[in-house]
């Protein structure tokens, strides 16, 4: 049954190696730049006072090394950007790789024979924040970081940012594929082991701002997909080692609709999920207990921890990542949700959540965009989405320049933050929440 269970998910996520990939934004022609590689890391004392040494997954057959960018801008202000690429915490999970020798005829196949990748074992040897848009296009005078220092952290290790251990898991290759499958795949054993070390990782490149960026007067924490989970996760570290600067943070494509035995995972259960990784969270921001925190509130609980830091959210009404995914754990743990339709039960959790955040949480806010796409922060989109009313990079603006808040908490330099210059007061001046006509509607359930 077990075996039927797992071959069922094949066509669910036979699409999501597609999306994955083709949700990282278009490039750009390269442009000569002061973008600089940093390679061959040596172990450091991070700051939560323990040894870490980076490394990516080590999936066999990989490049395990870990390497990260930055670029010096003009400003005293510093933009953090943590790279997207799935996630795995299982099994089936894990033994599918997003892997480009198998992905240019993977799309040719009938959808029984696809092959379901879900997660981004290494550095991909393309990877250079110079060819990306969005923010990282320097030229663009509506970027609203374009003179901004930028740190970009990959990511290769399947555990959001967050992960600090290795794990061994089983080959599911026979269990998922059908028989005489027609593409042979790269070797693999029975039982392999991945580094989730995505924390370790994020140690280092920490260690690295501590030692090289000084007095920062505005740092942005963002990131897409998985990043963008790596970011919420990771920004009260940031907002302490610099604590003097005003800290905002940007989550794309991460609202953090999952199953409960997902989040209530530890290392110590057995149960696959987010405790395969051994998640590691600030404890003065999360508290002690990681799997106590569900999904949906991972950036509740440190935006209301941290009420200086201004919080955002984007997202689309129907995006077909995060629902593939969501889909995937819906199965896996025969979770019923609020609808037997995984695309209108994560839609209707998503707006229900998206809504308490914007009721609740007085430094968040949310812009939540019609479509299907997954992720714009690297995209033209950045640019050109303006489907709630607003082109979203001057939304960013407004929250970067500081028009509009926290509903009349004080920020770092004690002012009222609604007292900008829109005048709007208590609603938090121009930067608002944000949404399409239809696209926090709630919806009947339908046969999936």
């Amino acid at each position: 049954m077990r075996k039927n269970n797992e071959r069922s998910l094949t066509r669910w996520v036979a699409a999501l190696a597609l999306a994955l990939l083709t949700s990282a934004a278009a490039a750009k022609q390269p442009t000569p730049g002061d973008w600089v590689k940093h390679e061959n890391l040596a172990p450091v004392l991070g700051a939560d006072g323990k040894q870490h040494a980076a490394t990516c997954s080590g999936y066999p057959g990989t490049d395990p090394k870990f390497s990260f960018w930055t670029k010096k801008g003009k400003s005293k202000n510093v933009a953090v950007y943590f790279e997207g690429g799935g996630a795995c915490w299982d099994n089936l999970t894990c033994t599918f790789p997003i892997d480009a020798r198998i992905d240019g005829v993977n799309a040719q196949l009938p959808p029984a024979s696809q092959i379901p990748q879900f997660f981004s074992p290494a550095i991909d040897a393309s990877t250079n924040p110079a060819n990306y848009d969005g923010i990282f296009n320097a030229d663009n005078p509506a970027n609203p970081v374009k003179d901004w220092s930028i740190v970009y952290i990959p990511y290769c290790t399947g555990d959001l940012h967050t992960g600090s251990t290795k794990k061994d898991y089983f080959n599911a290759r026979g269990a998922v594929l059908p028989p005489n499958f027609p593409i042979p795949l790269p070797q693999l054993n029975p039982a392999f082991t991945l580094e989730h070390r995505g924390f370790d990782n994020f140690m280092v490149v920490l260690d690295w701002m501590k030692k090289n960026i000084d007095k920062p007067k505005n740092v942005l924490v963002t990131g897409s997909s998985a990043g963008g989970y790596g970011a919420t996760a990771n920004f009260p570290w940031i907002a302490r080692v610099f604590r003097n600067a005003h800290t905002s943070l940007v989550a794309d494509a991460s609202v953090g609709i999952t199953a409960p035995a997902f989040d209530r995972s530890t290392p110590e259960s057995g149960i696959p999920g987010r405790g395969s990784w051994n998640m590691q969270l600030a404890p003065w921001a999360f508290g002690s207990n990681p799997s106590s925190i569900a999904g949906p509130d991972l950036l509740r609980t440190a935006a209301l921890a941290l009420p200086h830091v201004k919080t955002a959210q984007f997202t689309t009404a129907f995006d077909e990542v995060q629902i593939l995914f969501y889909g995937v754990m819906k199965r896996s743990y025969q979770y019923p949700g609020t609808c037997a339709n995984p695309a209108i039960d994560w839609h209707n959790q998503m707006a229900n959540s998206m809504l308490s955040y914007g009721a609740g949480v007085r430094n968040f806010r949310y812009y939540v965009a019609e479509g299907t796409y997954h992720t714009l922060l690297r995209s033209p989109l950045f640019y050109t989405e303006n489907s709630a009313g607003v082109n979203f990079s001057d939304w960013v603006d407004d929250m970067l320049s500081n028009r509009g808040g926290t509903h009349g908490r004080h920020g770092h330099d004690g002012r009222n933050d609604d007292d900008d210059r829109s005048g709007r007061g208590s609603h938090g001046g121009e930067w608002e929440n944000l949404a399409c006509s239809t696209c926090l509607v709630q919806l009947s359930c339908v046969a999936p």
